[in-house]
């Protein structure tokens, strides 16, 4: 522990005492609330590597954030044609998470991320594996990649809930 040495005047002690710099940080949540899809083909989940963000240079599920007046179901839409290229077909929800996670972006410590997770099929477009980069566009590139290795150290917390959480190693769901 660093400190100032601070010489006291009381007149009973003649010795000096450390006066603590260190303070204790509250943590500074970012909170996210998001849509996400889980699309799995010969047995590979689609992703798309970050380029910003708490999850950057990490896989992550296509998805985001609403944008004012949209539905769930279209952002998941939106999101998923920006960062992949694929239009898509909602089968179901998947379900709803939420987790918190320490990372220093920002002016924050930690983000308090609520996902709420899509089963989704592909209905048209193009794989874009580099796709058009615009203001607020996080996606690098999508790609395919077996669930078996997404890990700790190239995974977002939302694709390792998904793989952990919904089995998606026994995919398709019956």
């Amino acid at each position: 522990m660093y400190g100032r040495i601070k010489k006291s005047n009381d007149a009973l002690s003649s010795h000096s005492v450390i006066e603590s710099s260190e303070k204790k940080m509250e943590p500074n949540y970012d909170r996210a609330f998001g849509v996400y899809g889980i699309c799995m083909r010969d047995n590979k989940l689609l992703v798309i590597r970050k380029n910003r963000g708490p999850y950057i240079h990490r896989f992550d599920l296509p998805g985001g954030q609403l944008e004012h007046g949209e539905t769930l179901t279209e952002a998941m839409k939106r999101e998923f044609v920006e960062e992949t290229g694929f239009e898509i077909n909602i089968v179901s929800q998947a379900g709803t998470t939420d987790f918190q996670y320490p990372c220093k972006w920002k002016e924050f410590t930690h983000v308090h991320h609520i996902a709420v997770f899509y089963y989704v099929d592909i209905a048209g477009g193009k794989l874009l594996s580099h796709p058009v980069q615009f203001e607020g566009q996080d996606s690098l590139e999508a790609l395919w990649i077996a669930p078996q290795d997404l890990n700790i150290d190239n995974a977002s917390p939302l694709v390792l809930k998904a793989v952990e959480s919904l089995s998606l190693l026994s995919w398709p769901y019956e």
